[in-house]
């Protein structure tokens, strides 16, 4: 193991770490005042709709400037300028109440500079471990990710109790300078040869594409992924809905954070020990257990069980997520990753699309022809989305292809192009 390296993947983490509790912040804070004015599901889906689809539509692009540029740089950039849309929001909120669609803007413009993050941080990953480290990164990467729903919405549900969400955004704001400074002392230490410099963008995009078809198997992941995504993101709209019209949003914050308690213990069993064989069955396991949850928090209508299913979905998410992430890493060559993040986040996340456009429609719908609450026409469909997962689940242990990514991984640790000054 490279100590320095991992040294180097710590500090950048504790950024991304720190910038994940402030997002967590603003976008409970945000569902929360927006469901406030409101009191529909469906604007609740609309901004998180708005704030997703820059990173769906620019991933590709960010993932050629990942591998055409400095990626630490690119992540500077991203995370340094995507504090304006959130400044603009707190901006709007000072001079009065900020209208949804002076919410969608900021959320939006926040979004585009994201977008340039996740390729570049991904691939930056392969950059500093070797493939050995990988399994574990991953844990470390779903435990930052798991700070989002443990940490900040019982920070924000206690500050919302006091204050208002103009804090919440204020916060966040000064998380960004926290994450830049950790990526900038990382970007010193480390630089990463390209290759791709000669060639033009659309052969670039082109070049990522065929790493993704010449692989089979890790194109089938990218479908199961799509999938995945898609019931996902039904269960993180509908969520907060469901519990919201049984309690408030202090009990929110609280459920939120005992549920995310889950990603906090796999995630950090994962970081620690990592796994070590048989990522296509833990994957199909992990999934299944996953379904079996959100089925159960969608039909239950106490906070108790609905909490406890909550915590199940989340405990096996970090499980999934580390096996799609090593089945995908171990059969891509380093000076593409890029490129194949960026190809593999626009492809997988296509499912959020669907579901942040139609889930919260549907929940109204549902309460609407049924006439029930907005909450159990919520909860109607997140049963039918774990459902669907379990199906899913199932049918990755008979994809022949899948299963060969494991057995036949590409071996691209030794074609490393990372230099350590």
């Amino acid at each position: 193991m490279n100590h320095s390296n991992f040294k180097r993947f710590l500090l950048l983490w504790a950024g991304q770490l720190i910038s994940a509790i402030g997002g967590g912040l603003t976008s409970f804070g945000l569902g929360v005042y927006v469901f406030q004015k409101t009191g529909s599901a469906a604007g609740m889906a609309l901004v998180t709709l708005l704030g997703f689809l820059p990173t769906l539509l620019l991933s590709v692009p960010a993932g050629v400037l990942a591998d055409r540029y400095d990626r630490r740089l690119l992540m500077m950039l991203g995370d340094g300028f995507s504090g304006c849309g959130i400044l603009f929001i707190l901006i709007c909120m000072m001079k009065g109440e900020a209208s949804l669609f002076q919410i969608c803007i900021g959320v939006f413009v926040s979004a585009v500079f994201s977008s340039l993050l996740d390729p570049a941080y991904k691939a930056t990953v392969s950059d500093l471990l070797t493939a050995d480290e990988y399994s574990k990164a991953s844990g470390l990467v779903s435990l930052a990710g798991s700070a989002r729903y443990l940490v900040s919405p019982v920070i924000a549900g206690i500050l919302l109790s006091v204050s208002d969400v103009k804090l919440l955004l204020v916060i966040d704001i000064c998380t960004f300078l926290l994450t830049v400074i950790s990526t900038f002392a990382v970007r010193r230490g480390i630089k990463t040869e390209v290759c791709s410099k000669r060639l033009s963008f659309q052969e670039s995009m082109l070049g990522g594409w065929h790493a993704i078809r010449e692989k089979r198997g890790v194109f089938l992941l990218v479908i199961v992924s799509s999938l995945l995504t898609l019931f996902i993101g039904v269960f993180q709209i509908l969520a907060e809905p469901l519990i919201l019209s049984i309690a408030d949003a202090k009990t929110l914050g609280i459920a939120e954070t005992i549920c995310a308690s889950g990603m906090l213990v796999s995630s950090l069993f994962l970081g620690i020990h990592g796994l070590k064989a048989g990522y296509v069955k833990v994957l199909s396991l992990s999934l299944a257990l996953a379904g079996v949850c959100i089925f159960g928090f969608g039909i239950f209508e106490h906070i108790v069980p609905i909490t406890v299913s909550g915590f199940g979905f989340f405990l096996m998410l970090p499980f999934a997520n580390n096996c799609l992430d090593y089945l995908v890493r171990t059969n891509t060559p380093i000076e593409l990753q890029g490129r194949v993040w960026g190809i593999v986040g626009f492809l997988s996340q296509i499912g959020y699309v669907i579901a942040y456009g139609c889930s919260g429609f549907l929940a109204d719908q549902i309460a609407k022809n049924s006439e029930i609450s907005v909450g159990r026409g919520a909860g109607s469909v997140i049963a039918f989305a774990g459902v669907a997962l379990v199906i899913v689940s199932v049918g990755i242990l008979f994809i022949k292809e899948i299963r060969l990514l494991e057995e036949k991984k590409g071996g691209f640790e030794n074609a490393r192009k990372t230099f350590v000054e």
